[in-house]
């Protein structure tokens, strides 16, 4: 599919392509005239953006003296760390640093679409997969950390007390029920995320296209409010996932 490239995404191919082919050259990859992509483009100034706002921030904290921005942040935090608690219970806080970049970047991902000459790079499936695929590592890496190889016993299903014949013929039937559905989890985690923001995205044009007041600046507030629910939505799943891993009580 044809793609327009981007400002920033040109100048990345124009001054950076051979950046780009070195590492296509490493993984086995042809080199490309225009290696870029926007959406890998898009990622870059996403993580510059946090790097550069929270250099910004760390100077400016202030046990006396919070600012606004301060503010914000400790309330996303605060919540983040709420929700982990429910969800995990035992050893949360741990955890909160992840599920926070997780939950900023694809929020700031998210958001960066409404900005004029930006595109939102959730909107392509390789980055929702990626962002899936981290999930699932952690989560899994997470399971063996605190478990052990007893991590892969939930595999088996629980304990129903049938007796050693009973318990073995049940971890037949669950072992391979249990990993299709944890192989399911980064395919979920990918489609919501790329679907919705494809989607909200599409319909801001559309509107953007007819109008140029009214119905865009509806739409545009609209694409914030799903922005926001994706991206607790995909940091709530993780630590649903991350709870189950570490769970003692499976």
């Amino acid at each position: 599919m044809h793609e327009h490239e981007l400002w920033v995404t040109a100048l990345f191919n124009d001054h950076l392509a051979g950046v780009a082919n070195a590492i296509l050259t490493a993984v086995g990859q042809p080199e490309q005239a225009r290696p870029w992509a926007n959406y890998m483009t898009m990622q870059l100034v996403v993580a510059a953006f946090i790097v550069v706002l929270f250099a910004i921030l760390r100077p400016k904290l202030s046990m006396d003296r919070p600012g606004g921005l301060q503010h914000a942040f400790e309330g996303i935090h605060g919540f983040l760390n709420d929700q982990a608690h429910d969800n995990i219970h035992h050893h949360h806080r741990q955890y909160v640093p992840f599920f926070g970049t997780i939950f900023l970047f694809v929020l700031f991902a998210n958001l960066i679409g409404i900005i004029p000459t930006f595109e939102s790079p959730t909107m392509f499936p390789p980055v929702p997969a990626g962002l899936a695929l981290a999930a699932f590592l952690y989560y899994n890496i997470q399971g063996f950390a605190e478990g052990g190889i007893g991590y892969l016993k939930q595999f088996a299903g629980p304990n129903m007390g049938f007796g050693f014949i009973g318990n073995t013929l049940m971890a037949c039937l669950m072992i391979p029920i249990e990993i299709v559905s944890h192989c399911a989890r980064p395919i979920s985690l990918t489609i919501r995320l790329f679907a919705n923001m494809f989607a909200g995205e599409k319909v801001t044009l559309v509107f953007l296209s007819m109008t140029y007041i009214v119905a865009p600046v509806l739409f545009m507030g609209l694409h914030v409010f799903v922005s926001f629910v994706q991206a607790y939505v995909f940091a709530l799943l993780t630590m649903i996932y991350v709870g189950a891993a570490t769970s003692h009580d499976h």
